[in-house]
C-alpha cells in the first residue's frame, strides 16, 4: 500500500504492579537519583573497577595498601602520643594473607598467633619467635615446645596448659617465662569467661599461686581480650584499671614483676552492624577516643616511674576499611513481598561478615531509576546466602559491579570452598599498580589431597 507507514512495536514483558510501604526518613534535599549518585564507585584507588574486573574476573576481592597503611599509622599515632611504651601486634586470625602481614610488619607490628599454623605462617614471613605472642586456648604440646626455645611470649589459658609448659621446661632444663589470660566483668555482655582465668572468682589468683609453686615457671605478664566490636570505650578504661590492680597485687603477695599488659583487640571498624540502625561514622567511636580511655587508666593507675609494656592487638579496626569486594549482579526477580531480588555471583561462602554486617553498597555506574527496598542474594543453592536483607537500590541491570566494603577483616581467614570456588584477591600498591596476592581456586586445587580408591575408579 503507497503512502502507508506500518509500525511495529516490541512487546513490554509485563512485571506485576506491587505497592511498596515508603519509610519517611530526615528531611533531604537532594532526590533519590542525586542520593544515589554518591555512592557510584568506578575505580578503587584509581585502578577502574571495570579494568579489574576483566583483568581477574568476578567476584574480586581488592586491597588498598595506601588505605592499609594510612589505618595502621593513624591508630599507631593515637597511642604512641599519649603513652611512652606501646607494642602493637598484628592479629593473624583477622587476616593471615602473606602480603597484607608483611606490609604491617613492614610498619613495625610484631605477630599475634592462636594456632600453629599461624605460628608457622609468622615464621615463614621471616618473623622471630621473640616477636611473636602466641595466645590461645588449644596449644599442643609440640607447638609449646617450639615457642618456648625460639622465645615467643606464651599468654597460658588453662591449668593444663601450665602443666605442659612446666613439664616442657623441666625437660629443657630451663625457666619459662609465661603470661596469663584472665577474663573480668567490664560490663560487656556476653562475658567471654570461656577464655582464661576469671579474675572475680579468684580463678586468675590461683594460676598465679600455681605458677609460684613451680620452680620452672616465672609470669611476666597478663593478657586479657574482652570481646569483639566493643563500642564503649569505657570497658577498656575498667579493663585496664583491673589489670593494674591485679599486676600490683601480684607484684606484692608473689614477687613478680609484671613487665607487659596485653589489652587484647576488639577494636571496631566502620562498619554497620546489625541491629545498629545509626550511620558507622556516628556509632563507632574514633580510636582517639578509645586511646585516650585506656592510656588515661593506664597513667592513673600506675605507680610514679613505671611504665610496662602495653600490647595492643590490633585486626578489624586496621584491615577492614582498607579491603573491597567487586561482585557482579548476574539476575533479578520480585519478591512476594513486594522487595527487588538481586542474585550475585558472591555470597556468603567468601563473604561470611555477611552475617555480621550490612555493607556500604556502591554502583561502578550512574544509574536511573527510584531507589526501592532490595535483597542481595549470593549463588548459592542455599536459604541463608544473603549478603544484605535490605537495601535501598535503584534498578540493577544484570552485568551491574556492585562495590561492597569494608570487607577487609576475616573474610578470607573465614571464607569457605563451598560450592563454588574462592575467587582472585589483588592488592593495589602505593604506585597504583595491581599485584596478585591470591589466586583464584580450580579444580586441581580441590581435589589435590583426595585419594580415589581402585576398587571405585568408573574409568
Amino acid at each position: 500500500m503507497r503512502g502507508v507507514t506500518i509500525f511495529f512495536f516490541m512487546k513490554k514483558v509485563y512485571e506485576k504492579p506491587v505497592i511498596n510501604r515508603i519509610n519517611v526518613g530526615f528531611a533531604n534535599k537532594v532526590s533519590g537519583k542525586a542520593y544515589y549518585s554518591s555512592r557510584v564507585r568506578d575505580n578503587i584507588d584509581g585502578v577502574p573497577v571495570e579494568e579489574l574486573v576483566q583483568k581477574f574476573g568476578s567476584p574480586l576481592f581488592v586491597f588498598s595498601e595506601r588505605r592499609l597503611r594510612e589505618k595502621f599509622r593513624n591508630f599507631r599515632r593515637a597511642f604512641e602520643t599519649r603513652y611512652p611504651n606501646v607494642e602493637f601486634t598484628w592479629s593473624y586470625k583477622t587476616n593471615y594473607l602473606k602480603a597484607i602481614c608483611a606490609i604491617l610488619h613492614q610498619e613495625g607490628e610484631t605477630a599475634e598467633v592462636v594456632s600453629e599454623f599461624e605460628y608457622e605462617k609468622a615464621r615463614r614471613l621471616g618473623i622471630p619467635g621473640e616477636q611473636i605472642v602466641f595466645n590461645g586456648p588449644y596449644k599442643p604440646v609440640p607447638a609449646l615446645e617450639r615457642a618456648i626455645l625460639e622465645g615467643a611470649r606464651i599468654n597460658v589459658d588453662t591449668f593444663e596448659e601450665l602443666a605442659d609448659i612446666e613439664e616442657i621446661a623441666q625437660k629443657l632444663g630451663q625457666k619459662v617465662k609465661v603470661g596469663i589470660r584472665i577474663n573480668m566483668d567490664t560490663g560487656i555482655k556476653p562475658q567471654w569467661s570461656r577464655f582464661g582465668f576469671n579474675l572475680e572468682s579468684g580463678q586468675a589468683e590461683d594460676a598465679v599461686k600455681r605458677i609460684a609453686s613451680s620452680q620452672w615457671l616465672e609470669l611476666n605478664g597478663l593478657h586479657c581480650h574482652m570481646g569483639t566490636f566493643i563500642l564503649d570505650p569505657r570497658a577498656y578504661e575498667i579493663e585496664v584499671q583491673k589489670m593494674v590492680k591485679f599486676a600490683y597485687h601480684i607484684e606484692d603477695n608473689y614477687g613478680y614483676k609484671i613487665e607487659y599488659l596485653d589489652i587484647g583487640g576488639g577494636f571496631p571498624s566502620k562498619n554497620r552492624l546489625k541491629g545498629i540502625y545509626l550511620p558507622p561514622e556516628v556509632a563507632v567511636p574514633d580510636i582517639e577516643e578509645y586511646a585516650e580511655r585506656i592510656t588515661t587508666a593506664l597513667l592513673e593507675n600506675l605507680r610514679p616511674g613505671d611504665f610496662p609494656k602495653l600490647i595492643v592487638e590490633a585486626g578489624r579496626a586496621i584491615v577492614d576499611e582498607a579491603g573491597f569486594l567487586i561482585t557482579t549482579v548476574y539476575a533479578t526477580k520480585r519478591l512476594p513481598n513486594g522487595y527487588k531480588g538481586y542474585v550475585l555471583d558472591a555470597g556468603v561462602n567468601i563473604l561470611f561478615t555477611a552475617f555480621w554486617y550490612n555493607f556500604k553498597v556502591e554502583v561502578d555506574r550512574p544509574l536511573r531509576g527510584t531507589p526501592e527496598p532490595s535483597v542481595l542474594y549470593g549463588p548459592l543453592c542455599m536459604n541463608i546466602d544473603v549478603i544484605n536483607d535490605l537495601e535501598y537500590l535503584p534498578p540493577l541491570p544484570r552485568g551491574t559491579r556492585l562495590i561492597l566494603s569494608p570487607v577487609g577483616a576475616y573474610n578470607t581467614t573465614q571464607w569457605m570452598q563451598f560450592i563454588r570456588y574462592r575467587p582472585n584477591v589483588v592488592l593495589i600498591d602505593l604506585e597504583g599498580k595491581v599485584h596478585l596476592i591470591r589466586e583464584a581456586e580450580d579444580i586441581e586445587d580441590i581435589e589435590r589431597r583426595e585419594r580415589l580408591p581402585e576398587h571405585l575408579k568408573l574409568n
